[in-house]
């Protein structure tokens, strides 16, 4: 896809034309349903344990403050609104009610703090729920909660009203009225149609002050809340020094919060490694390079270890100066004694080069010794990272090329890549709507198969892709979504490459893949018993540069609704409440909880202006000798003697990866994933962006062929995973509704099964819905979860209850530090599939593109540093269950 304003095909035929492919036997239908069998695979495929450095109430000392990192200070404090980002959410969670917050599984659990009982009391004829709160729960100003703020909670985000700049409101409008119970405690919810995800309302519950009118939503809690209740309230929010301070709520009627005061530090990712050194930090989600490094300072500690000028790389030394050779630290006689002018400027220049590296190993050093007094907590967080395929236009508009892709993909060696190294569970996600560990988890990748190079092939001959289809003197014209763009600009372009020398002509092009071929089928085995190692030199997949082109800043416009084909992307809300996002709602929504730029998915954002478009990408298709899929003999098959064609033109597909120093995981696994589909035939043209805007102008404007990012998971599927994974449909104006289904692949009976979920009210019967849908998204193939993202953040030993949570939600009255006079020894906790290990770590200055399999196996030496014992106090509400609840 070149160009955002070129066709798209954006018509209800296309469309049609894929219901169609998925209903005329191109799937096999009985195994789709064998999909949906009641057998709960959850047992078989364990997650990772939360990992926060448990300790009981009594350990914990009274008092203190603790410094945690959020990535910006946030624009909004209601989550409600587009802008919202993780910050709000965290903000949120501490200062505001939840009536139902989720447990280690992932579950939600009735909060007892607020709600003494909630549960459907009549079905028929209408839905009604029956809460009853807790008497104790008042707001800051002393008023009680109650049904005026459930009331207005569901008619600001009901959808009725325009005047609300809502971001979302699932559930909301399938309330028919709120009502006062028996007393002031009780509120009764009757809904105008069933709604089996009940639990995910009025979480967090706002009061009437701000949701009762547009003004005061819109605008009124974008920098303070004047009421709370939470057990910590608001107490001020400094843009100028980027914190947020917290403070207990005096009128919080649960258990005592053990802190005195929570200060929320906007770091950027890139400058955590500083801040932990300089200990301005106490707690903070970190990338694998610092806990690379936290784990080294904690290996070197107490030895003096630091990385010496001279030390050569047999040392084991890292940083700055870790090749630093004694040779190449001594000057040359013509340095020091340079025989003319020149040779004085040499000297100089070396001189001043060799005290520029000195500063640095000092710098380095000084860091590193600050570094070793924080611990790695690990965990998988509760998000997957995908491949999207973009299935609008081109060969992937084709489900037979979908398929072929995913079927080409090594799935577990992808998330071995990224996990086996830091010594966590590497079972690719078998499921979209859930992960491992969660009740409504069951693995339905039957309905897409696993890894199976012939079959993959097969697929590809199949939709007409064959190695003569192409034609013998390259013209320009690509096959994937650029094939819609201009020929005749594009042959111009390849006439001046050509001239210029940095295209390859289609003869040598030729000579070069059978070259190549021949080099990888030779070496196939040889590739894939070195792949299985993690310190393999032919698959380290480090995400050089080669073959990729860097987007610039000449990007589409932003904040315009409508591109000149009409494509427009809204938050999931009603259509009605879609309100426009600009430049600061993309940037907030672009961080998810635990993510970097680029990584999660927004709420939902603008397609760019149809006068601008963004820059064609130059490279050359990327070719690799070696390949990244081990199949067996079986599933396995030739390398093919050069690139797919079809009509002349080759199948090339545009690879978007976001190009900032926090996305490197991703361009090291979108290169592995190249020479996978390399194998296949299918060439990979990458296409590097700034992280700011890899969503708006290339993800959800539908620019790209292939592309990478992850969604958080969720306790409520049927509602939060609809807006994702059911087809578009085209609006009144012509335009297509994609609401977050950035991949453009649906079919109605998706749709159907999300909507019959939603609606009922039998917990076995919507998991049975939510699983066969779940195998029809498999099928479709235009989403493919790769695997769950690592989780850590370092944290100052002493720091209880607080870290790597996983699934549950933090319960922020039980975190503190741990009171050395009252703790007694403690065993170290570790997430499951943890190992302990001194391996090799990537010292500082290897390329930021350098391998996973690089990062280091997190030591479980916790213990050395913290006291207190492991009779952890989880979260609390577990024990609250659902016996009151049907």
């Amino acid at each position: 896809m070149s160009q955002v304003g070129a066709p798209r095909g954006r018509t209800c035929s296309r469309t049609i034309r894929s219901v169609a492919l998925l209903t005329s036997g191109v799937l096999a239908l009985p195994v789709l349903a064998a999909c949906s069998s009641d057998g709960d695979e959850r047992s078989k495929a364990p997650a990772a344990a939360q990992d926060v450095g448990p300790a009981a109430r009594d350990r914990i000392a009274d008092g203190g403050t603790l410094r945690w990192a959020v990535d910006t200070v946030p624009t909004t404090l209601n989550t409600f609104q587009a802008d919202a980002d993780a910050a709000t959410s965290r903000i949120a969670g501490a200062v505001l009610p939840s009536l139902f917050t989720l447990d280690k599984t992932g579950r939600p659990q009735r909060n007892p703090d607020y709600l003494e009982s909630a549960k459907i009391i009549e079905r028929e004829p209408k839905q009604v729920v029956l809460y009853k709160l807790n008497q104790q729960a008042v707001w800051s100003d002393g008023r009680e909660l109650g049904a005026a703020d459930f009331v207005a909670q569901w008619r600001a985000l009901s959808g009725k009203d325009s005047a609300y700049w809502t971001a979302r409101n699932a559930g909301y409008e399938r309330i028919q009225k709120i009502e006062r119970g028996a007393n002031d405690l009780e509120v009764r919810v009757t809904f105008n149609k069933p709604y089996a995800d009940w639990r995910a309302l009025f979480s967090p519950l706002y009061p009437k002050d701000v949701m009762g009118a547009p003004n005061s939503f819109n605008d009124g809690a974008r920098a303070k809340l004047k009421a709370t209740a939470g057990p910590f309230q608001l107490k001020e929010m400094d843009r100028a020094d980027r914190e947020i301070t917290l403070v207990r709520n005096p009128r919080w009627w649960g258990a005592r919060p053990k802190l005195d005061t929570i200060v929320l530090s906007a770091v950027p990712r890139d400058k955590r490694a500083a801040a932990l050194a300089a200990g301005t930090l106490d707690l903070a989600e970190i990338d694998s390079p610092v806990a690379e490094r936290i784990t080294q300072a904690r290996h070197n500690k107490g030895g003096g270890a630091g990385p010496q000028t001279g030390a050569g790389p047999a040392s084991g030394a890292r940083g700055p100066g870790a090749g630093t050779t004694a040779a190449s630290a001594t000057p040359s006689s013509a340095e020091e004694n340079g025989s003319d002018e020149e040779d004085e400027e040499k000297a100089e220049a070396a001189r001043e080069s060799r005290e520029k590296k000195t500063r640095a190993l000092a710098k380095y050093a000084k860091e590193q010794r600050g570094l070793g007094g924080y611990v790695v907590r690990k965990s998988l967080e509760p998000a997957f990272t995908q491949l999207a395929l973009n299935g609008e236009t081109g060969p992937l508009a084709d489900e037979r090329v979908r398929r072929a892709v995913a079927r080409a993909l090594d799935r577990k060696k992808l998330a071995e890549a990224v996990l086996k190294p830091l010594g966590l569970p590497a079972n690719p996600p078998g499921s979209h709507l859930a992960l491992a560990g969660q009740h409504a988890y069951a693995d339905s990748s039957d309905a897409l198969g696993d890894q199976n190079t012939r079959e993959a092939q097969a697929l590809l001959a199949d939709a007409g892709w064959t190695p003569g289809g192409a034609v013998k003197k390259d013209d320009g014209t690509k096959a994937g979504s650029e094939a819609d763009a201009d020929k005749k600009k594009d042959k111009e372009k390849d006439k001046e490459k050509g001239e210029n020398g940095s295209e390859t002509s289609g003869t040598d092009k030729k000579k070069e893949d059978k070259q190549e071929d021949k080099k990888e089928d030779k070496g196939d085995k040889e590739a894939d018993v070195k792949d299985s190692e993690s310190g393999s030199a032919s698959d380290s997949d480090s995400a050089s540069d080669e073959g990729a082109y860097i987007v610039g800043d000449n990007k589409p416009g932003r904040g315009a609704p409508l591109s000149e084909t009409g494509s427009r992307v809204i938050a999931p809300a009603a259509v009605g409440q879609a309100r426009w996002l600009d430049d600061a709602d993309l940037n907030a929504q672009d961080r998810q909880p635990g993510g970097m730029a680029g990584a999660y998915a927004p709420g939902g954002t603008a397609a760019p202006a149809a006068d601008s478009a963004s820059p064609s990408t130059t490279s050359s298709a990327s070719a690799s000798a070696s390949t990244s899929a081990s199949a067996s003999p079986s599933t396995s098959a030739s390398p093919l003697p050069g690139p797919l064609g079809k009509d002349g033109k080759p199948l090339t597909l545009r690879f978007v990866l976001p190009s900032g120093p926090g996305s490197e995981q991703l361009r090291t696994v979108g290169q592995k994933i190249a020479r996978m589909l390399d194998r296949i035939g299918i060439r990979t043209e990458i296409t590097k962006v700034a992280d700011a805007d890899y969503f708006k102008d290339h993800v959800a404007s539908g620019d790209y062929d292939l592309a990478l990012y992850s969604w958080p998971a969720t306790a409520y599927p049927a509602t939060d995973g609809r807006p994702i994974y059911a087809k578009p449909v085209p609006a009144s104006d012509g335009s297509l509704l994609v609401e977050q289904n950035y991949t453009r692949v649906g079919t109605d009976h998706i749709n159907q099964l999300f909507d019959q979920a939603a609606s009922e009210l039998d917990e076995k019967a919507a998991r049975d819905l939510l699983r066969r849908a779940d195998a029809r998204i498999w099928a479709a193939a235009g989403s493919i979860p790769l695997y769950q993202r690592p989780q850590l953040v370092a944290a100052k030993p002493a720091v209880a209850n607080a870290g790597a949570f996983a699934f549950a939600a933090p319960r922020y009255e039980d975190i503190g530090f741990k009171d050395p006079a009252k703790s007694g020894p403690e065993q170290p906790q570790k997430s499951a599939g943890a190992k302990e290990t001194a391996g090799a770590t990537r010292s500082p200055e290897a390329s930021p593109e350098e391998s996973p399999e690089s990062s280091p196996k997190e030591s479980a030496d916790e213990s050395a540093d913290e006291t207190g014992n492991d009779n952890g106090n989880d979260s609390g509400n577990e024990s609250a269950g659902e016996s009151d609840e049907q």
